[in-house]
């Protein structure tokens, strides 16, 4: 029987932390992971999208998601993105994302070419299979690998005894519907996109990972906890003023990473900059960051009193 129920929650997409002048930094990372375990979240995707993981060597990567099981991984829910854009590396972060313990790897399909379905199953399931004492889990997220999770292939997968779910990051929620239909009670699957939560949920994610829950975890969690208790309409207007955190956020000049660094700044925690060559905060972006950050003040202050 799988053990899903650890996967049930708030799983915020761990930043990057960088040293000032721009080299991984262990302290810093620690340091994030123990104040996101302290806000109370159920686990950590780490290396993944927010991870600026393909800016960063194999080498980082192991560094980084070591520095993350030695804070918190006795504490919370570990999920290791293991992805490269090649096989062999893909599965030596495998190994090693196993050899710490985590609770689970994951990864997108390959980028660049456009591969068969057969060759992204065999790459998947290469991945799996350096791992083969650890649940894995595909991430869709189309409108960045520019390859969709379809139907054909995700039965492909499921005959992978070591596949659990899907981190679901494509918009339609419709999506999440049909992969928990297909899977039924033996899979879980991620509401991705932050912006419509709380209908993930409704229409069947148990959990979710994603990429703005490091800036405002508590909002996250209470929307969880309301809709556990059965309570939409206030999750509803919680998921509104998330949005329109959002879309604050993707107003400043910068990469939207780079914008939620600042705000952690502003909140009391340094974690560096986004790494080139994505675009670091502008100057003239900082007072629509602050912004942000009352914004979130304010939410928070109205909705989890």
């Amino acid at each position: 029987m799988k053990d899903l129920k650890k996967y049930q929650g708030i799983i915020p997409a761990f930043y990057a932390c960088y040293e000032d002048d721009g080299s991984v930094s262990a302290e810093r990372t620690k340091a994030f992971a123990e104040y996101l375990y302290h806000k109370g979240v159920k686990g950590l995707y780490v290396n993944g999208s927010s991870g600026e993981c393909i800016y960063q060597s194999v080498a980082e990567r192991k560094l980084i998601l070591e520095s993350v099981m030695e804070a918190v991984g006795d504490k919370l829910t570990v999920i290791a993105h293991v992805a490269c854009n090649n096989t062999t590396d893909s599965m030596e972060l495998a190994r090693h994302a196993e050899a710490l313990g985590v609770d689970a790897i994951a990864a997108i399909p390959p980028i660049y070419f456009r591969l068969p379905e057969e060759a992204i199953a065999n790459y998947w399931n290469d991945i799996s299979s350096a791992a083969p004492n650890t649940d894995f889990i595909i991430y869709n997220i189309p409108q960045l690998a520019g390859v969709a999770l379809t139907m054909s292939l995700y039965k492909e997968m499921l005959k992978n005894p070591r596949v659990i779910g899907v981190k679901n990051s494509s918009m339609p929620t419709q999506d999440i519907q049909m992969f928990k239909a297909e899977g039924k009670d033996d899979v879980i699957i991620f509401n991705g996109p932050d912006e419509q939560f709380v209908a993930g949920r409704a229409i069947g994610a148990e959990g979710g990972i994603g990429g703005t829950y490091g800036v405002m975890p508590e909002l996250f969690i209470e929307c969880d906890r309301l809709i556990k208790a059965g309570d939409f309409a206030k999750a509803q207007k919680i998921q509104y003023a998330i949005n329109e955190i959002i879309y604050t956020m993707c107003d400043c000049k910068c990469n939207m990473y780079a914008a939620a660094k600042e705000i952690l700044r502003l909140q009391g925690i340094d974690i560096g900059d986004a790494r080139k060559p994505l675009i670091g905060l502008k100057e003239e972006s900082k007072p629509l960051a602050a912004k942000v950050k009352e914004m979130i003040d304010k939410a928070k202050a109205e909705f989890l009193n």
